[in-house]
């Protein structure tokens, strides 16, 4: 279990790096986008939809990485409030819920990533890029995801993280 949970942080540490280097290219994107547009008078219709599909990617290939450092939005104020036995069992139910909605969500992912391969879709607009990219990125995200929590869950990470 320690050598599967070293290399899923590794993958989700180069995801994280991946996602982070996707963020500063959409900057540099809808940078050049405002430059051209407003000091050169070039039109363009390609940088929306190129910075769309980096922040997504970005967004789904490190949402892993955040989850392993329990770095999602929490409700702390319940654990002020609730017993220490309640709100043990309020972060591990948590974790579980959670985890079947991302598992639910991977699903629905991997069924969109294959359906636009398998149909060759491409987006509505006059750039056209293959669809594929942002669902591939949102599926491998996902996955890694829902990895991070089934070892968090069998792991009862969440229990150990209150103490």
């Amino acid at each position: 279990m320690r050598c599967a949970s070293a290399w899923l942080r590794k993958i989700n540490q180069i995801a994280a790096a991946l996602g982070a280097l996707a963020v500063g290219a959409a900057a540099c994107v809808l940078t050049w986008e405002a430059t051209a547009r407003y000091l050169f008078k070039i039109p363009s219709d390609w940088q929306d939809e190129v910075s769309i599909f980096l922040l997504v990617g970005a967004t789904f290939l490190a949402a892993g990485w955040v989850q392993q450092w329990r770095g999602h939005v929490g409700i702390q104020a319940l654990s002020a409030v609730l017993p220490p036995a309640a709100d043990r069992i309020r972060r591990i139910a948590s974790d579980v819920v959670t985890l079947f909605f991302c598992a639910f969500f991977c699903w629905k992912s991997w069924a969109l990533l294959i359906e636009a391969v398998k149909d060759g879709q491409i987006s509505g607009s006059a750039f056209g890029a293959p669809l594929w990219i942002p669902y591939g990125c949102m599926s491998l995200g996902m996955t890694l995801l829902v990895l991070v929590l089934v070892e968090q869950v069998l792991t009862r990470q969440a229990l150990k993280d209150g103490e």
